[in-house]
């Protein structure tokens, strides 16, 4: 079986950009949820909306796959899921360390994603002597001690830290110096990392304080939108009508 130590995938040599390769991943959400209803073909109109992206956007980004669409018939799903799987270098097998087993690690462990979109969890490595050899999602925890063997044995080249802040960096060092050139940084703290190693940083705090920004600033909207106009009251004069600025007006104007 291949692992990610010998096969790297082609993106970055076919110019692709970095901002396509992010987006990537929506497309073969979306398209995966088509071919598990058994869609045949999708619009690009379609397949957007889905992605949560425009559709020239995404017209734009599967040009750089070399993938366009037949006029009226749309995009084959099937084939785009395996142009991009194999883009993203899914088509093979990503072994994956995760460092950190508390409560966030341990739930990584227990994600059912990762193996159906060709990534195995090869160890996970905890530096409580406590936590050696407890089962968790099916595997025994491993000791810090043995990072490096673990990385060495099983062809690691991918690397997810769930730690506190304070021993992230440490545990990058660590990962880096084995041998691992991605990371997947869960630790609340910007990793130092040599060149030809990436970083993908995932801060939970971060975006939630962005969504409270963004509901303050809603809030404030509201607060100071005007309250609707209220028309002035026009007195009413003895016979029903109302009295105007040249008078008294009847309560029905003649025909």
């Amino acid at each position: 079986m291949a692992t990610g130590r010998t096969h790297r995938p082609a993106t970055r040599s076919r110019g692709i950009p970095e901002a396509t390769v992010a987006r990537l991943p929506l497309y073969l959400r979306a398209l995966t949820a088509l071919s598990e209803r058994s869609v045949p073909t999708v619009s690009s109109e379609e397949l957007a909306t889905a992605a949560g992206v425009n559709s020239a956007k995404l017209r734009k980004d599967f040009s750089y796959l070399g993938s366009y669409g037949t006029r009226g018939v749309g995009y084959d799903v099937e084939y785009l899921v395996y142009q991009i799987s194999r883009e993203l270098g899914l088509t093979q097998d990503w072994p994956v360390v995760i460092v950190g087993i508390g409560n966030l690690g341990a739930a990584l462990a227990n994600y059912g994603g990762f193996a159906s979109r060709g990534f195995r969890v090869a160890a996970l490595i905890d530096a409580d002597p406590a936590m050696a050899g407890k089962p968790v999602a099916g595997l025994p925890v491993r000791h810090t001690d043995e990072l490096e063997a673990i990385i060495t044995d099983n062809g690691v080249s991918i690397g997810v830290i769930a730690t506190p802040a304070g021993a992230a960096q440490q545990v990058c060092d660590r990962l880096v110096a084995a041998g691992v050139t991605s990371i997947l940084n869960f630790a609340p703290t910007v990793l130092a990392v040599p060149e030809g190693v990436d970083v993908r940083k995932v801060d939970l705090s971060i975006e939630l304080q962005i969504l409270a920004f963004h509901e303050q600033r809603k809030a404030g909207e509201d607060a100071a939108q005007p309250a609707a106009a209220t028309p002035p009251r026009v007195p009413r004069t003895a016979g029903g009508g109302r009295k105007g600025p040249d008078g008294d007006v009847p309560a029905v104007m003649p025909a």
